[in-house]
């Protein structure tokens, strides 16, 4: 993906979640790690399908074997994150109108934290999503159709970008410059997980902590690119 066709594709995405939030009448600072966990979602499920084949291939395989291996063991080992049904986008963007897309959401985060050890529990959005639905309820299957254009091929940096991209949006929308705006921890660990920064400078105190753990326990860092 070219540059311009980045900026494009964040320009887009911003206004289409931008606009849903002023049509809800909610505040960006209630907004934002909602958000950003949809971003989430489909970067893990971008990041899944690349392994896919391999891991179904492998627990095909292992069937065969004195010691058959469970698939969400083999996906751990092979993509570092386990996806069952409900917690894959297409699931969830295809949910029907009757279903609470708030309570299926959480379900998939919960689902993701399930298969990982202690470092990774309680960590994703899960209940903000609720109070989103109770304004609107059009406005998180919107939500996951507008996320559904980053294309299936977008790596780590990409979605890194947009993690930037819209991080800097919501702090401008509230007012505030970069050293004023408080970067949640949930938020800060799936910007670690997305983008590696294992160089450069680093401004934010709570990033800083993030970063450190993932630099000095690589287990930490189970959901990079």
């Amino acid at each position: 993906m070219t540059t311009q066709e980045l900026k494009k594709l964040e320009d887009n995405l911003w206004a289409s979640a931008n606009r849903l939030r002023a049509t809800g009448g909610i505040k960006s600072a209630d907004y934002a790690v909602p958000v950003l966990g949809i971003i989430f979602l489909r970067f893990a499920d971008n990041k899944y399908s690349l392994y896919e084949e391999q891991i179904l291939k492998e627990f095909s395989e292992s069937q065969n074997t004195r010691n058959p291996e469970n698939i969400e063991k083999i996906a751990l080992r092979i993509c570092g994150f386990y996806l069952g049904e409900k917690s894959r986008y297409e699931y969830l963007l295809n949910l029907s109108d009757s279903n609470s897309i708030a309570k299926a959401i959480k379900e998939a985060m919960e689902d993701i934290e399930s298969w990982q050890d202690e470092k990774f529990q309680d960590i994703l959005p899960k209940d903000n999503y609720y109070n989103i639905e109770k304004e609107d309820k059009t406005i998180l299957p919107e939500l996951l159709k507008t996320f559904s254009d980053i294309p299936k091929d977008a790596s780590g940096d990409v979605f890194g970008k947009i993690y930037e991209y819209f991080l800097g949006k919501f702090a401008l929308s509230e007012g505030q410059k970069g050293g004023e705006f408080f970067t949640p921890t949930s938020v800060v660990r799936f910007i670690v997980e997305v983008i590696e920064p294992y160089s450069g400078k680093i401004f934010d105190p709570a990033f800083i902590l993030n970063f450190s753990k993932s630099t000095i326990n690589p287990s930490y860092n189970k959901l990079s690119a």
